[in-house]
């Protein structure tokens, strides 16, 4: 199924999720270090605001330790700009793992560091913030919301320049289907735009129709 979602992109995963009524976009995370797209099932992570009590582990580690290569880690970070919930050490330990990608709704720092690795990481924002003080792991592998999207372990994700999309494993099998289909469609209108088919012709109300008989 990663294989399968890998062939197309965000844009065409966040259609199928419109055509079958279903919530998975994320707007506003963006890739921070290199640009390339990351398709994986989803090791989840949730971080909270540092109140006082001590943190039994450092935050990410579990995720890392739980992650098997081509996973992709999504820290609910409650959006926060004003520290890190991701760095560099913790990006050298994915790479080890052979993590695909790293999403968090929030801040990261180390931004260089993971750039060299080549760690694709998306989020908010850069800032060189600690999280010391500031949050701790709430929970691993547990249901996190993101944006308004409930995202289970096990659930496939898809990002690239155009944004971040999740699809839950529950649907996992009709998304994707739709998904493939929405690609190819597109695909053979641009083929036709290149043939020198006029755009108003292939843009038009009429090529959907045309379409089914091909």
């Amino acid at each position: 199924m990663v294989a399968r979602l890998y062939k197309v992109d965000a844009c065409a995963a966040s259609d199928a999720l419109d055509r079958l009524g279903l919530k998975g976009s994320i707007i506003g995370i963006k890739p921070l270090t290199v640009t390339t797209k990351i398709v994986g099932r989803v090791v989840t992570t949730r971080m909270k605001a540092f109140g006082g009590e001590k943190s039994t582990r450092h935050l990410g580690a579990a995720a890392i330790e739980a992650s098997k290569p081509g996973d992709v880690i999504v820290i609910d970070h409650r959006g926060r700009l004003d520290c890190a919930a991701w760095g560099g050490i913790l990006s050298n330990g994915a790479m080890v793992k052979g993590v695909a990608g790293v999403i968090v709704d929030g801040a990261v720092r180390d931004v260089d560091e993971s750039r060299e690795l080549g760690l694709p990481v998306f989020g908010r924002a850069g800032v060189q913030v600690t999280a010391r003080t500031r949050i701790i792991e709430e929970s691993c592998n547990e249901p996190i919301e993101m944006c308004g999207v409930w995202v289970k372990p096990g659930d496939l994700v898809i990002a690239d320049s155009s944004g971040v999309v999740f699809i839950s494993a529950d649907h996992e099998e009709e998304a994707v289907s739709a998904a493939e289909d929405i690609a190819n469609r597109e695909a053979l209108m641009t083929k036709d735009v290149l043939s020198g088919k006029p755009i108003s012709e292939v843009m038009g109300s009429n090529y959907e129709s045309m379409l089914e008989r091909k």
